[in-house]
């Protein structure tokens, strides 16, 4: 699925936020790339979503339909 600029932020913050609070990382990364990043949880949730394994979907409301 085509996400927006802001639908791709909001999915790499929450995510993020949810690295930071402790989630488990859904791939698996060596030493050296998380030296590399630096433990950064924006970082981690970019790679993810670049992947597409990202547990979060966008409900888009559809023009015409009252929900």
């Amino acid at each position: 699925m085509k996400y927006t600029k802001y639908e791709k932020a909001r999915i790499i913050g929450a995510r993020a936020l949810q690295i930071a609070m402790g989630a488990p990382i859904l791939i698996k990364l060596d030493k050296n790339t998380l030296d590399r990043i630096n433990f950064d949880p924006v970082a981690i949730a970019e790679i993810e979503y670049a992947k597409d394994i990202l547990p979060i979907t966008i409900k888009r409301p559809l023009p015409g339909r009252v929900e």
